[in-house]
């Protein structure tokens, strides 16, 4: 069945990839930036086209549909978020397509140094002979999570194109902003209407992940004296030093993204912006354990107040904010949505990869706020740098997947 998608989702991910829609976290607003409604305005579009019902952009933004269902069941939510990652450049995305990759290093038009080689990435290796997507190489792709949208679009097309496939009533939403935690709208539980939904937002081939990060936002605001430097003598308290010795202070061998893996969490220092007057710092604090993401943050504060001692004429402030919770604490106790993605894996012969996620996704919030809410594979790989990739045929069996869950899910 695969080779019926393939096409198609190369073509659906070349086109959603080439629109710029990154998120930006210190703009208010659903959407924080208007280049994302290019994407939401081009998904009511098309789910309007393919014939889904109930077609809304919701004033958060949102894009909601339906694709009615031909049998009794669970209404399934099915979702995916339009914005890019902040953390690259990603305007101007080329996509482009290797056909029948052949196993060697992959390089870059517009980066003649950058190298994907699948020595470096193990999972590359596995698809020689696949067709694979990548951008020029000086953006990221955008794969997370367009590749999410190209695997939902296509199996509601393939749906509403053959009504007798047996399905549920299915709902479909599109979210901005996830990219910065604000894709899940306190009104979105009561307007997607799902008994349980997935995120179409995973790497490898086969993942079910029903355990995230827990995750907080801090901001550090460090204050110094400001005076010409002329006339400083033992009057200027520079903010730059003091907010430079805090990120030095924190224990980078040890708590950085960089220096830990599987259930390890960490803090990251994200952003550091002002002047010798005034700075603020930006960090994401990630555990599995709320303990864990308390001690990070009473790290965090131990460490601010030590140099603020230091300099008694500087003032530094710390505040810390709640951003999502591990979906594990709610999953554990219904696994009916994590279940049924299992039994629809099997029967198209995947085995599934049931792993921690090392971030957060829309689930995350969907879960706590009631709506049980696994994340699926598309096979994104190396998101938020010029490296990434992705394969076409992983997101094939990911389309399968999904028109697998809504089968199964009928009895």
């Amino acid at each position: 069945m695969t080779d019926t998608f393939d096409a198609e989702l190369e073509q659906r991910l070349v086109r959603y990839a080439a629109i710029d829609s990154q998120s930006d976290m210190d703009r208010p607003g659903a959407p924080s930036t208007e280049c994302q409604h290019a994407m939401l305005d081009l998904m009511v579009e098309e789910l309007t086209a393919i014939g889904a019902t109930d077609v809304v952009k919701q004033p958060y933004g949102t894009v909601t549909a339906t694709i009615p269902g031909n049998r009794p069941g669970p209404t399934i939510g099915f979702l995916a978020h339009v914005d890019t990652a902040p953390q690259f450049n990603a305007t101007g995305v080329k996509p482009r397509v290797i056909r029948g990759y052949n196993g060697g290093d992959i390089t870059f038009p517009d980066a003649p140094d950058l190298v994907l080689s699948p020595k470096d990435f193990p999972y590359l290796a596995g698809k020689v002979g696949q067709d694979i997507i990548t951008a020029s190489g000086t953006t990221l792709l955008g794969a997370d999570d367009k590749s999410g949208i190209a695997v939902i679009m296509t199996a509601a097309r393939h749906l509403l194109a053959n009504p007798d496939l047996p399905r549920p009533t299915i709902r479909v939403a599109f979210t901005p902003d996830e990219e910065i935690g604000r894709g899940v709208d306190a009104r979105l539980p009561a307007d997607l209407g799902a008994d349980f939904a997935y995120t179409f937002d995973g790497g490898d081939l086969g993942e079910v992940v029903y355990e995230t990060f827990s995750a907080d936002f801090a901001t550090v605001t460090v204050t110094g004296v400001s005076i010409h430097p002329g006339e400083a003598t033992g009057k200027l308290v520079n903010a730059i030093h003091l907010a430079s010795r805090i990120v030095g202070t924190l224990p980078q061998a040890t708590l950085t993204p960089e220096s830990t893996a599987d259930r390890e969490g960490f803090l990251h220092c994200v952003d550091m912006s002002g002047d010798a007057a005034q700075m603020t710092l930006r960090l994401i604090l990630r555990d599995f354990e709320l303990d864990g993401l308390a001690a990070k943050g009473d790290l965090l504060r131990q460490v601010c107040a030590a140099v603020a001692a230091t300099e008694p004429r500087a003032r530094v402030t710390v505040e810390i904010v709640p951003q999502y919770r591990n979906m594990r604490y709610w999953l554990e106790d219904n696994m009916a949505p994590v279940d049924l993605a299992r039994a629809a894996l099997a029967e198209i012969g995947i085995a599934p990869i049931e792993t921690v996620i090392r971030g957060g996704t829309d689930g995350s919030r969907l879960t706590e706020m009631g709506v049980p809410c696994p994340n699926l594979f598309t096979g994104q790989q190396n998101v938020h740098g010029p490296l990434e990739y992705i394969s076409v045929q992983d997101m094939a069996r990911a389309t399968e997947l999904m028109l697998g869950i809504a089968a199964r899910a009928t009895g």
